[in-house]
């Protein structure tokens, strides 16, 4: 199948770089690439068939295989209808901003992150891919939480005062004060994560709550280095708010701006600043649940709060596998399974009974020992 491949391109001193892509000869001979003007519709594609293949004519990489398929593609190109706007070189960032935006949004619509993408470039000349890039390499756990784009947006969102919400990524301030929170940025998820890891939420299949990640690492983003006392107190706090988000109904309907409301508070009285009480915490709206509740919460394997919570809750233990002993951690957690604490044919029920698919009754165990207990039953 044929494929495309993107170079970047830049003027250095009068002589547009790199140089290889306007020589045919070194494209084709050297990485067997083919410019995709030639396969442009109509006389302006014929006119840079031409000029290729004239480039081509001394050397002995034009053949008749190689001019037949260029062909045949530029045959099936033509035969698509594929609506496009061209833009004048010397239009401005901020229009072309404008008109990538709109006709996006208009017929398939962008991604958030993809919006933010142009913005920050549009404003500042920086790849947000290569600051993502940046950033996985520094904290290769981000990615075991969700996307990293999304999570990244909404934290950013945040430490701007800002609700993570796409009307907050549309705005054009949004990505011209992007580059301005992410060293911050950084500094939350580096700490954010390991505070996640330390709490037993290892991964994605652990995630009780979505705003519980990007809620965290945003907190933990202006807690400083080396100041004990004050890591020491802000712990405390993010660990609070943490389980509040896991174990209530806070952030089941308008999570988002929720949590903006939450994390100006939490933040200010992680800076030590005299606040009201933080609504996260009010017992009569958010209350914990009950133990009937509990009992009745499904399995923890689907994508559900509470369920997960309780299973959480248990793994931050320790989460001792019943055979060999060995503690729960990031690295074996992979290799263990959700099994029946307490086995379907014991309980007299059936794999689809919800009185056995509840979460009080769900192991976390490794395949071994699964096998070892359907030995001893």
């Amino acid at each position: 199948m044929p494929a495309v491949e993107a170079h970047k391109r830049w003027d250095r001193n009068g002589v547009r770089q790199p140089v290889w892509c306007d020589s045919p000869v070194v494209a084709l001979g050297e990485r067997g690439l083919v410019p995709v003007t030639v396969f442009c519709p109509g006389a302006r594609g014929e006119e840079a068939l031409n000029a290729w293949e004239e480039a081509l004519e001394e050397s002995n990489l034009l053949t008749r295989p190689l001019t037949r398929r260029a062909e045949a593609l530029r045959q099936r190109v033509a035969n698509y209808d594929i609506p496009f706007l061209s833009l004048d070189v010397r239009t401005g960032r901020e229009t072309a901003l404008d008109v990538f935006i709109k006709m996006n949004t208009s017929a398939s619509p962008l991604k958030d992150f993809d919006i933010v993408v142009a913005q920050l470039e549009s404003a500042t000349g920086e790849s947000l891919h290569d600051m993502v890039h940046e950033l996985v390499e520094a904290v290769p756990a981000v990615k075991d939480y969700g996307r990293v784009e999304d999570n990244i947006l909404s934290i950013a969102a945040l430490l701007m005062g800002r609700p993570p919400i796409k009307k907050t990524y549309l705005e054009a301030e949004f990505g011209d004060q992007f580059s301005s929170v992410w060293e911050r940025l950084k500094h939350g998820v580096r700490h954010g994560t390991e505070f996640l890891r330390s709490e037993a939420i290892f991964n994605e299949k652990c995630v009780p709550s979505d705003v519980a990640i990007y809620l965290a690492c945003a907190l933990w983003a202006d807690v400083p280095e080396h100041d004990f006392d004050r890591g020491g107190n802000a712990r405390t706090l993010i660990r609070r708010a943490l389980w509040r988000a896991c174990y209530t109904s806070r952030y089941g309907k308008t999570s988002a701006t929720r949590a903006f409301a939450d994390y100006k508070t939490l933040s200010a009285q992680i800076a030590g600043a005299e606040t009201g009480p933080c609504e996260l915490f009010n017992e009569k709206l958010y209350p914990l649940p009950t133990i009937d509740e509990m009992v009745l919460a499904g399995w923890p394997g689907r994508k559900d709060r509470l369920p997960r919570a309780i299973m959480v809750t248990g793994l931050r233990r320790g989460g001792h596998d019943f055979a060999d002993g060995a503690a729960i951690t990031t690295t074996n957690f992979n290799g263990r399974e959700f099994h029946h604490l307490y086995p379907v044919g014991i309980l007299g029920g059936d794999r689809g009974d919800e009185r056995v698919n509840r979460s009080l009754n769900c192991a976390v165990i490794s395949w071994a020992t699964k096998g070892l207990q359907s030995t001893c039953v």
